[in-house]
């Protein structure tokens, strides 16, 4: 999946990814890769390089779910309040993130994501091939157990 923290869309599929995920357990082999819509949202550059800078400290998965589950809640010290919750480094969290120290890391998944045709967000594909279809969670699993 190609998404965006700020985005409505991403927003709405999260409940729905986690259910495929869920289900699907050690079948699905799951990715999020960063395409940030910066000229639509303006903290979503700032959350992806957040995500990276958690997962500096191994918590890519908790950060991405926090930031999911505010909805909305992007700003600086709102990251910085998830990162305390998880238990991280939150001067290093911070620095980082003020450095924009992770902005090479969530450029090349931008890049990828262009180079695979992705022009929003969420942007699913399923073995290697962009998802055209619906993507609720019946959609996605009948989609991802034809290409087993």
């Amino acid at each position: 999946m190609y998404g965006d923290f700020q985005c409505p869309y991403c927003t709405a599929a999260y409940p729905i990814v986690k259910r495929v995920r869920d289900q699907l357990g050690g079948r699905l082999l799951f990715a999020f890769r960063h395409f940030p819509l910066r000229d639509v949202h303006p903290d979503a550059q700032r959350a992806a390089e957040a995500s990276e800078a958690a997962a500096a400290q191994g918590a890519f998965w908790e950060m991405h779910d926090a930031m999911y589950e505010s909805r909305g809640g992007l700003s600086r010290g709102d990251l910085i309040a998830y990162c305390a919750e998880l238990g991280l480094d939150a001067e290093r969290f911070a620095a980082e993130l003020d450095s924009s120290a992770h902005a090479p890391r969530v450029q090349r998944d931008v890049d990828s994501g262009l180079a695979s045709g992705v022009t929003g967000t969420p942007g699913f594909f399923v073995a290697g091939r962009m998802h055209s279809g619906s993507f609720d969670a019946a959609s996605l699993i009948a989609a991802l157990e034809a290409s087993a």
